[in-house]
């Protein structure tokens, strides 16, 4: 039998040949070279990354080439090339995210955009990609206010206690950081990336991993402090709310370290002294928000931030050990606390306690302190101070004046905007500010009293220095704008004597009556100049208007149409200074007197009378004015219907003028009020209506009619305090007064307001939203029955009477808004002859402002407090904003500016101003001629009238005030007050003011009428 193995065979047996047995071994040879560069590959990839992990070598040089590629710069102009952050604290604080609505609202204002800040194109896409823009960020910041010579007067910098170095950290606080939050800053390598901890990246990302997929792990930190400051100060509420969050964070500190460069010995220099200053720190009582470490040591311990670092900068020294070993406990405390801030620094005070001389012991055991300072540490016990600190406020009006004005603007508060990454440009000159403040404030001691001279007759005592409140403003006009130089008082409460108030100034207000009379002269002037004598002759003048009659006199009988020459003339045009007359004016009859009855016999020109300020020409003036606003040579007065009495056509008359003038009278009231609220429109009404029970309660009735009884007696305790009603009155009113008792110019008369005004405030009570063209539209019917009345009064006086009553109320709204041209700040005036001594109030900066009109030429500049605002300079998001000057408006004409300014430079030399003559000497040595006008306001509630006179009075304040100008450029007021009950004990006249401000011309001089200018002048670019 043969072999099998030999005889059998299978038809897929190939015998191999020996070209296939060496592709075979080329095989294996291929797989283990494979194997071979797989294995040195990984070992090359792991060579270069931990290389790269120890050296940052290639990522430097990559990053650092993007980074320095985003890239911004300040243009001349206004940018749409830049993104504002959304959110962010730090970018909240600054103001950055809120800048877009800033730029709108200053817009508004009448700021333009001077410069702002233009990403380059890739920074834009990096920005939207949400990376935060890299850029060397601000130690400290907050606003910050210059005056007019470009130097600090204010500023809020916050953090308030930095470190604004790194080289002035001590080293004991910088190894502690390091220790407890970011070893891998100690990493010699130049290049080293000091934004990722890679072995707690690791770690931190597996654990993130782990949790997403449901296994549970104890969770660790991977943030470095170069992380931990970016989301302090860039991610939303400070958080990091997801994994694209970390990865942001990381990014854009990746970028903001090594834009600079690709050493970052430096940036991790910077990281250390930014987180030292940011660190939040929870809230302190007292304090508020804490951040950084310097803050953070006087909000919780009350330890002064210089000193801790004075102490910690210093060797060991016995004397001074305890205090050096308490002031480090507290800061490693407070690099512990961040981990839980609002535990450990309010509750949690045993557990910080061991944690923190578990911290020195491992401090000391590294070699990392000094043994000495962790035994005096280890010795101390934290000691927290819970008590309030005293906030720094500014006690400088004009700076007040700036951050009101700036605040707003913005629409911002107070506490938010001193945060603003903001300084502000004002016109204010600080030395001055402060030297003319701390004289005021000085003013309260006898000895300075005395050594100005403010003792004495009509001035006053020693026990009374302490309860006069003194205010003074400087303007310069400058360059088209009246520039605010100097506002300042002696009070450090809030309340703005000058800007903050509405006083009785007493006889400043003869300066408007006169600048209202000469304004009508040339009014008169211009309309009857190029008239012919026999033109003149025929002019039909109502006899009760003596200005238009002597006017057309003026021109007949001297053919001089020169208006300088006619203004001169009308100042010598004699009123009779008695006070025997009594004067139908308010409603009813009023007497007037004279300050000094040796004045009652005079007949002074208005000239003479303005220099020693005599009230009863003043009176007869003002009752000429109104004269001359409610007669028919007036245009658009009701005079013009009223002497067509006869006239059959009268009722064709009637409806074109209701029409006309009533239109015109529906609008002024709609302006007036249109943009306040319901109940802001009742308090403004009822502030102009006098306090009495009667008026009071005829127009509340009119306006709410659907209140109580209870309602009007509130109402009426509210307005009159002084004189309380009983149950009956208020019933006996209620219902007198009751809806439909009269017709709506019956509610007028007896209110002495215009009905139309009471109209319009009732439909705007009803449509608040209403537009002006609807108002116009459904007042047609109204109008027509105001003025319809005046022809129904079947006898003949009480029509007189009524007509009077409504003809001087229809002229004191046109010598309003004549008033209101010349700066005039309220919203109406008092419809008596009273307002020519001051019954309307006013405020020391409006007087200041008609100071302005004639210092100006006529001119009415706009009052500049703030120059520039300059927003976040030197980041991406600067922008800085200029004051666009507004057009000046000719309030006055040229030559009555000049006529008032003679008049008032009379006042000084031989009026009741005569104590400042010759007062000023300039650095040349010549006199400079000054002027001004006196007043003193002794504010009443009067409690019993007779016979039109107060018998008796309550003092509710005591002013007076000298409004000035200074040379040819300045001007100004400066105002002596006293509030209260206890206005009583006073009888100080303008002689005080005056008194003041020539004490203070030794302060003004040098500075105002040197050869130098007195404030740093832009040059034209």
């Amino acid at each position: 039998m043969s072999d099998p193995n030999l005889d059998m065979k299978f038809d897929n047996y190939r015998p191999q040949s020996s070209q296939q047995k060496q592709k075979a071994k080329s095989s294996r040879r291929g797989k283990l070279l494979f194997i071979f560069l797989l294995i040195s590959l990984l070992v090359a990839v792991g060579v270069f990354v931990s290389f790269e992990v120890k050296t940052s070598h290639y990522q430097s040089k990559l990053v650092n080439h993007y980074g320095t590629q985003l890239t911004y710069q300040v243009v001349p102009f206004a940018s749409d090339k830049v993104i504002y952050p959304q959110y962010g604290p730090f970018d909240i604080r600054h103001g950055y995210t809120k800048l877009p609505q800033y730029i709108d609202k200053l817009v508004k204002n009448g700021f333009i955009i001077e410069q702002q800040a233009s990403f380059s194109p890739m920074l834009m896409d990096y920005t939207r990609y949400g990376f935060f823009p890299p850029y060397h960020e601000k130690a400290q910041s907050g606003l910050i206010i210059k005056d007019c010579r470009d130097e600090n007067v204010f500023d809020a910098l916050y953090p308030s206690r930095a470190y604004q170095d790194s080289d002035l950290i001590p080293s004991e606080v910088t190894n502690t950081l390091l220790f407890i939050e970011n070893r891998e800053l100690w990493n010699p390598e130049p290049n080293h990336n000091p934004v990722i901890d890679w072995p707690r990246f690791v770690v931190a990302s597996i654990k993130q991993i782990a949790e997403k997929v449901g296994v549970n792990m104890s969770k660790a930190g991977g943030s470095t402090l170069a992380t931990q400051i970016e989301k302090f100060r860039h991610s939303e509420f400070g958080l990091t709310s997801s994994i694209e969050d970390k990865l942001l964070q990381i990014g854009s500190a990746m970028v903001r370290v090594y834009q600079q460069g690709e050493n970052t010995l430096a940036a991790r220099q910077r990281i250390v002294q930014d987180y030292l200053n940011t660190v939040p720190l929870s809230s302190a009582p007292g304090f508020g928000e804490v951040h950084g470490i310097g803050d953070g040591l006087w909000a919780w311990f009350k330890t002064d931030f210089n000193r801790a670092n004075q102490l910690l900068m210093s060797p060991h020294n016995p004397k001074t050990a305890d205090e050096r070993g308490q002031v480090f406990r507290q800061i490693v405390a407070l690099m512990i606390a961040q981990r839980r801030p609002s535990y450990y620094l309010l509750q949690g005070h045993d557990d910080l306690e061991k944690l923190v001389d578990s911290h020195l012991r491992l401090l000391v055991s590294y070699a990392l302190i000094d043994p000495q300072l962790m035994n005096s540490a280890m010795q101390q016990k934290l000691k927290f101070d819970r008590r309030k600190g005293v906030p720094d406020k500014p006690n400088n009006k004009g700076v007040n004046a700036v951050r009101i004005r700036t605040a707003g603007m913005l629409s911002s508060n107070l506490f938010d905007l001193d945060r603003l990454d903001l300084t502000v440009q004002s016109t204010f000159h600080g030395d001055l500010q402060q030297q003319v403040g701390d004289y005021l404030r000085g003013l309260g001691t006898q000895e300075n009293a005395q050594k100005v001279g403010l003792l004495g007759e009509r001035l006053l005592t020693p026990d009374q220095l302490p309860n006069v409140l003194y205010s003074f403003t400087l303007f310069e006009k400058d360059r088209g704008v009246n520039r605010v130089r100097v506002q300042t008082d002696s009070t450090d409460q809030p309340f703005d004597i000058n800007e903050g108030s509405k006083l009785e100034l007493g006889s400043t207000a003869k300066l408007r009556v006169l600048a209202t009379y000469l304004d009508i002269v040339a009014e008169l002037q211009q309309r009857f100049a190029d008239k012919t004598v026999a033109d003149l002759y025929r002019i039909d003048v109502e006899p009760k208007d003596k200005i238009t009659r002597w006017v057309v006199d003026y021109l007949i009988e001297t053919r001089d149409r020169n208006l300088t020459r006619m203004l001169d003339a009308a100042l010598q045009r004699k009123y009779s200074a008695s006070v025997d007359e009594r004067f139908f004016t308010g409603g009813g009859l009023h007497a007037f007197n004279n300050f000094q009855k040796k004045e009652n016999t005079r007949n002074p020109t208005l000239y003479e009378a303005l220099q020693d300020s005599v009230n009863l020409p003043f009176v007869r003036l003002m009752q000429d004015i109104v004269n001359y606003s409610s007669s028919y040579n007036s245009e658009g007065s009701m005079a013009q219907l009223l002497r067509n009495d006869k006239d059959p056509r009268r009722e064709e008359y009637l409806k074109a003028f209701a029409k006309r003038e009533g239109s015109t009278f529906v609008r002024r009231f709609y302006r007036k009020y249109q943009n306040l609220a319901p109940q802001a429109r009742l308090e403004t009404f009822f502030n102009g209506v006098q306090a009495s029970e009667h008026r009071l309660s005829a127009t509340y009735r009119y306006l709410q009619p659907y209140k109580s009884t209870e309602d009007l007696k509130q109402f009426l305790r509210e307005r009159m305090p002084e004189k309380p009603q009983t149950d009956k009155q208020i019933n006996s009113l209620y219902n007198k007064y009751g809806q439909d008792k009269f017709n709506l110019a019956d509610q007028g008369f007896i209110a002495r307001v215009h009905p139309l005004e009471l109209w319009v405030l009732s439909y705007l009570n009803d449509y608040p939203d209403a537009k002006l063209t609807q108002v116009l539209e459904d007042s047609q019917a109204t109008l027509l029955e105001v003025y319809r009345w005046l022809f129904r009064t079947r006898h003949q006086n009480a029509r007189d009477q009524r007509i009077k009553v409504m003809l001087e109320v229809e002229a004191f709204l046109s010598i309003h808004q004549r008033w209101q041209r010349m700066g005039y700040p309220f919203d109406f005036i008092v419809p008596s002859l009273g307002s020519a001594l001051g019954s309307s109030g006013d405020r020391p900066a409006a007087l200041a402002e008609l100071m302005g009109i004639i210092q100006n030429d006529g001119v009415r500049a706009p009052t500049m407090r703030i120059e520039k605002l300059h927003f976040a300079q030197d980041t991406p998001y600067e922008v800085k904003f200029a004051n666009d000057i507004k057009q000046p408006i000719q309030a006055l004409r040229p030559e009555v500016a000049m006529a008032l300014k003679n008049a008032l430079a009379n006042v000084v030399e031989k009026g009741t101003a005569r104590r400042l003559k010759d007062s000023i000497i300039n650095a040349e040595g010549h006199i400079v001629r000054l002027g001004g006008k006196t007043g003193t306001g002794d504010n009443r509630i009067a409690t019993e009238i007779r016979n039109g006179r107060k018998v008796s009075s309550t003092a509710m304040n005591r002013t007076a005030t000298f409004v000035f100008y200074l040379g040819d450029n300045y001007f100004g007021t400066l105002t002596a007050f006293v509030p209260g009950s206890k206005a009583d004990d006073f009888s100080f006249t303008s002689a005080l003011p005056l008194q003041v401000l020539k004490g203070m011309l030794p302060i003004l001089t040098p500075q105002l009428f040197a050869t130098q200018p007195l404030c740093l002048v832009d040059e034209p670019e």
